[in-house]
């Protein structure tokens, strides 16, 4: 990550003896990038302990059924986490773009929130499935 923070950086140099405005812009979209990008990775940290935490309770004694339910937990951990991710791969653009890195942003972001509506979408199948516990009312079957 910080090699990526230097490489980055690299282009924005300013010449020798030149400190202005936008080397001070840059400087700071660049750390703000980074502290982004690092409670992206905390929130995946977070979400990972917390779901092992489950995971080693719902050991002792077996419980499989609440396999749904860690495995939420851990999504709703990942899904927050892809979108400060995305937000660092915005920030890290949004000074001087080259082509090239608005290339890479724009992939990054469909493969980011492809894995982010997916997930999404699982998790909220997966808590009407743990919510609905009955079958459904059935209209067809009149009982008077």
């Amino acid at each position: 990550m910080i090699f990526f923070l230097q490489e980055s950086a690299a282009s924005f140099v300013p010449a020798p003896g030149e400190v202005g405005a936008e080397s001070a812009i840059v400087n700071a979209v660049l750390w703000l990038k980074l502290i982004v990008e690092t409670t992206g990775a905390i929130v995946i940290g977070l979400g990972v302990a917390a779901a092992a935490y489950k995971f080693a309770r719902a050991l002792v004694p077996p419980q499989f059924e609440r396999y749904n339910e860690i495995r939420l937990t851990l999504a709703r951990f990942l899904a927050l986490a892809l979108e400060f991710q995305l937000g660092a791969d915005i920030l890290s653009t949004a000074i001087a773009p080259s082509w090239e890195q608005i290339g890479k942003l724009g992939a990054i972001a469909v493969i980011r929130t492809a894995l982010n509506y997916f997930l999404t979408r699982e998790m909220r199948e997966e808590r009407a499935g743990l919510t609905s516990s009955a079958p459904p009312f059935d209209t067809t079957t009149n009982v008077t």
